[in-house]
């Protein structure tokens, strides 16, 4: 059984910072890439960030490069997205997600992920 369990959310303002980890067991971390996705109230869900299971490769979506950056520390089994100069457009859940298919990328593509975890609110106000 994989478990991933976010935390880090919270309300913020315009223009702060948050860092989100996701926190993995149950599976051997250190052989698989991870990512980040979001969901917007009403809306589908949204890749954000990608890393591969040594950290050499990441992959960012084009409405988060430059403010997010994602890590992870295989000694720890925990992934990380700092998020920078948030926006309001950045309210959303936040969801950490496990690629065991293709541990050698960073995919943006929500198929290749096969474990989730709960979620982490983050609401940025006007």
């Amino acid at each position: 059984q994989v478990y991933l369990a976010e935390s880090g959310g919270g309300l913020v303002q315009t223009g702060g910072s948050l860092r989100l980890a996701c926190a993995a067991s149950g599976h051997t971390f250190s052989s698989n890439a991870m990512g980040w996705f979001r969901q917007a109230p009403g809306k589908g869900r949204e890749f954000v960030a990608a890393i591969n299971w040594n950290g050499g490769t990441t992959y960012y979506a084009d409405s988060v490069k430059g403010r997010f950056t994602i890590s992870r520390d295989n000694a720890k089994n925990t992934v990380y997205l700092q998020m920078n100069s948030l926006l309001s457009e950045d309210t959303a859940v936040y969801y950490c997600a496990l690629n065991r298919r293709t541990p050698w990328g960073a995919s943006g593509d929500h198929n290749v992920y096969d474990y989730w975890g709960q979620g982490t609110q983050v609401t940025v106000s006007s």
